[in-house]
């Protein structure tokens, strides 16, 4: 019979401090060609609206394979329920065998996520940080900037969100945040998105909005930016001027950055091609550059790839 393993087993598990590497490392793998990863799958709801998300994959020579549901119902907190849940299944590569159920409620596929933007920055982000600005005001958008502290050194963090109550309440989470507090971080809501982008030199979007949160002409040289939340067909958070300004521009996964996130707007509209985007992997080992100027404009536009998810799995498998 396959384990069960529940979200607070899971917590105790998930070793924190080597998690950026392992994704890392998946990454890697993921552009050499060793990783099997079939198109994801996606299934969307209108009433109560709700989407569901299934990735799944194996690495070569591997000891698992693995399948993930994430799912999010965003009336759900109005109703006093999470509003994200899911469960990833680990499979035996030898046997076929169901041999765990993480029951993880989606906090794998939150760690996973803003671990990979912690690996964009460790290689997208430029040397001198004052300010790292922060547009969204969800779980991901604080998770990304806990997670950046083990890899870039920042005085400050900025916060904008459309909605100032949210605003308010992330700020309050963020100043009692361990991970910014050992970092000595400190942290401030902003006005407006001119205002973060003009301070900020690493700038994480971290919504689901469907229409452009951040433009090129608020950019100032020398900026990375991490676009996380275009997961989706539909979703948008950076305007296709702004990739067209880019020198850099780096997608987790090409194949599927041609089909969602922030790349494909750019490709319809005539402003960049396929050929204009590295992949992460590839500046993670080194056979593609990233960053070589501290004046360049880079963006990461991460959609997020079943490797992550093998990579979080294998890491909870292990240490059972």
């Amino acid at each position: 019979m396959p384990k069960l393993v529940t979200l607070d087993e899971i917590r105790l598990l998930l070793d924190t401090d080597s998690l950026i590497d392992e994704i890392e490392a998946g990454f890697d793998l993921y552009s050499d060609g060793k990783v099997n990863v079939p198109p994801v799958g996606f299934m969307h709801f209108d009433d109560p609206p709700g989407d569901v998300h299934i990735k799944y994959g194996s690495i070569q020579d591997d000891d698992y394979w693995v399948l993930k549901v994430a799912s999010g119902f965003y009336q759900n907190p109005s109703l006093g329920l999470q509003a994200s849940d899911g469960v990833i299944l680990v499979f035996s590569q030898r046997s076929g065998a169901l041999e765990l159920v993480l029951h993880d409620r989606c906090w794998l596929t939150d760690m996973r996520t803003a671990a990979a933007g912690a690996v964009a920055a460790r290689h997208l982000a430029p040397r001198k940080i004052d300010h790292v600005g922060v547009i969204g005001t969800g779980v991901q958008a604080r998770m990304q900037l806990e997670m950046l502290c083990s890899v870039v050194e920042a005085k400050s963090a900025l916060v904008w969100g459309r909605n100032k109550e949210k605003v308010g309440r992330m700020v309050s989470e963020l100043v009692a945040s361990d991970a910014l507090i050992a970092a000595g971080m400190k942290v401030r809501a902003v006005e407006s998105v001119e205002e973060l982008a003009d301070q900020s030199r690493l700038i994480v979007t971290a919504t689901s909005a469907h229409e452009p949160v951040l433009r090129a002409d608020q950019v100032q040289p020398g900026t990375h930016i991490t676009a996380m939340g275009s997961d989706d067909d539909g979703k948008q958070e950076l305007d296709v001027a702004l990739l067209g300004k880019a020198d850099r521009i780096v997608a987790d996964s090409i194949s599927q950055c041609s089909q969602y996130g922030e790349c494909v707007h750019a490709i319809n509209a005539g402003v960049i091609s396929l050929d204009d985007i590295t992949e992460l992997g590839a500046v993670v080992s080194g056979s593609t550059d990233g960053r070589t100027s501290d004046d360049q404009i880079t963006i990461a536009d991460l959609t997020g790839v079943a490797v992550q998810d093998i990579q979080i799995a294998k890491m909870i498998a292990r240490a059972r």
